[in-house]
This record gives C-alpha cells, sequence and structure tokens, in this order.
C-alpha cells in the first residue's frame, strides 16, 4: 500500500516491525528508542552522524551502514558524504546483524527493549521526566 502520509510512530510501534532503517535524525532516533526498536543506521549529514555513533556504540540498539571505499565514502561508516555509496550488501548486512540470531542481534533487540523499558519508566507516574515536567510546569504557573 502507498499513502501520501502516516505516522511514523504507529509503524514503529506495530508488532510487526522489526527492524528500522534510518537516517538517524533526532526524532526517529528517540521514537525509535522509546518503542525498543532496534536500528540500521544511515546518516547523512548534521547531527544524523553523532546520532548514528550514539545508536551502535554508545546505547548499542543499532548498526551502522559503511560507505563502500569506492563510493566517494572513506569507508569507516562514519557517515555518507554527498556522492557516497552505501551498496545494496551492506543494507542486507547490516539488517542480517540486527534482525538474525548471532550475538550482535541478541544483544541490540536486549538493549533497545532495555531502553524501552526506561523511557517508559522516566515517562510515567513519578518517573524522572514526569517530576521534572510537573515541577516546570509548577514553576511557570508561579508566574501568573
Amino acid at each position: 500500500m502507498i499513502v501520501e502520509w502516516c505516522s511514523q510512530v504507529d509503524v514503529l510501534a506495530h508488532p510487526a516491525v522489526g527492524c528500522f532503517l534510518t537516517h538517524c535524525g533526532w526524532n526517529s532516533t528517540l521514537e525509535s528508542m522509546c518503542l525498543g526498536v532496534p536500528m540500521v543506521g544511515f546518516p547523512q549529514f548534521s547531527d544524523q552522524q553523532t546520532n548514528a555513533k550514539l545508536v551502535e556504540d554508545v546505547w548499542r540498539t543499532g548498526v551502522r551502514v559503511v560507505v563502500s571505499e569506492n563510493g566517494g565514502g572513506d569507508g569507516t561508516g562514519g557517515g555518507t558524504a554527498v556522492g557516497a555509496v552505501v551498496e545494496g550488501e551492506e543494507i542486507r548486512r547490516c539488517l542480517e546483524l540486527v534482525m538474525g540470531e548471532g550475538e550482535v542481534g541478541e544483544e541490540v533487540r536486549r538493549n533497545a527493549k532495555k531502553w524501552k523499558e526506561l523511557a517508559r519508566s522516566a515517562a510515567g507516574e513519578g518517573g524522572t521526566s514526569h517530576v521534572n515536567l510537573k515541577a516546570f510546569v509548577d514553576e511557570i504557573a508561579s508566574y501568573s
């Protein structure tokens, strides 16, 4: 089915979604983390390279594509330069790594689930995000 627009959050929340091939913009990264969906990062520019590095190296909730050495990138996967090429086989490798039964896939899925639970806990009643938002609103309301 092809539609003009759909809610990315609704798509990511669907139980059939096993992985998210994403440019790693901050909103997409945060939505994926909050919904526990593992990622394959395909950063293009700006904050996307940093976010993809966090996804792969810090939170360990996904992997980054590696730019082809002969395609205009440096072959390190640290982001895609203008004119850089990411081969289809590289996309396949990353998807199989994240969704497969190997050690990396299991770790990525386990970490994605952990971050989902942490996000729910923080946003829930009494969680850190809930408490801080309430304190902020109370502070603003005190000025009226």
